[in-house]
């Protein structure tokens, strides 16, 4: 099984020790600077280049304080209004002009993230500049507050894309715990699995994202894990097979695993995936 390598390691510590020097044009705010993905999870396979890291300040943060009791709300707005001044876009900017001076022109904005190439003891590396989130329970004032915190980036076109790193991250790992070891193993499987097919057309690429089969798998019974490697594929699979999928919640506790919004797997592609596992089971993997 695959563990975190040299290499990985080496890239992030020198891309975080970039992004926390105090000459850089943002330091002023503080970021929190940390993994996201399989690397951070401990569910890498051979086939997982890229090391993923967030870059969040909490300076500035968006939310959902309207979804908020209408006192509530209104104690919120007073609390915090005209705040904040400095914007998602100029702090993706600022980043992006800090990397681009230390790691040179390879350094590029993609979709969501921004792309460092490799260099000398440094894997490929995207960074994803982004704000806190605040996912509201309660306001009375700043004292008095209770919310999930989580990160928050927006697409070119505006999208607004929500997530909670932190929480998948942690939810893993006890998940690992209470299935003596057998969950994180069990990812790489399905992992290693999919790429597999992949690699032989039997579906698309972007068909079974790793987020997704982390989050699929971590709704399955702790019973459903252990004894052989065999025997758990047969009996999670087997549970995924017949259970009802709507209402997998994501392993961020917080958002379903299925839908159509830009957090969620699509249900026909979750549906896909697993009848292809089947067939390749079926099959034997020859």
């Amino acid at each position: 099984m695959q563990g975190v390598p040299a290499p990985s390691r080496d890239t992030y510590a020198s891309v975080k020790k970039t992004l926390e020097d105090k000459a850089a044009p943002y330091a002023a705010k503080d970021p929190d600077i940390f993994l996201q993905g399989s690397y951070s999870n401990d569910t890498n396979v051979s086939r997982d280049s890229d090391v993923d890291v967030v870059a969040m300040i909490a300076t500035t943060f968006a939310h959902d304080a309207p979804s908020l009791a209408t006192e509530q709300y209104q104690a919120f707005e007073k609390a915090y209004a005209g705040s904040a001044s400095y914007s998602y876009a100029q702090y993706k900017k600022d980043v992006l002009a800090w990397l681009t001076s230390k790691y040179g022109t390879g350094v590029r904005p993609g979709k969501k993230a921004i792309y460092i190439p490799a260099g000398t003891n440094r894997r490929e590396c995207d960074v994803l500049p982004a704000i806190q989130y605040r996912y509201y329970y309660r306001f009375t004032n700043i004292l008095d507050q209770h919310y999930a915190s989580g990160i928050c980036f927006y697409l070119q076109d505006g999208t607004q894309i929500v997530n909670y790193p932190k929480q998948h991250s942690a939810n893993c790992t006890t998940k690992h715990q209470d299935t003596n070891s057998w969950f994180k193993p069990t990812v790489r499987i399905y992992k290693n699995m999919r790429n597999y097919m992949i690699e032989r057309k039997m579906f698309a690429e972007g068909v079974a994202p790793s987020y997704f089969i982390e989050g699929m798998l971590y709704n399955v019974p702790n019973d459903k894990f252990g004894t052989s490697y065999e025997d758990t594929f047969v009996a999670t699979f087997n549970f995924l097979s017949s259970a009802d999928r709507s209402s997998f919640k994501c392993a961020n506790g917080i958002h379903m695993l299925l839908g159509t919004s830009p957090v969620t797997w699509r249900s026909e592609h979750c549906t896909a995936y697993l009848e292809a596992l089947k067939s390749l089971w079926q099959k034997g993997m020859a």
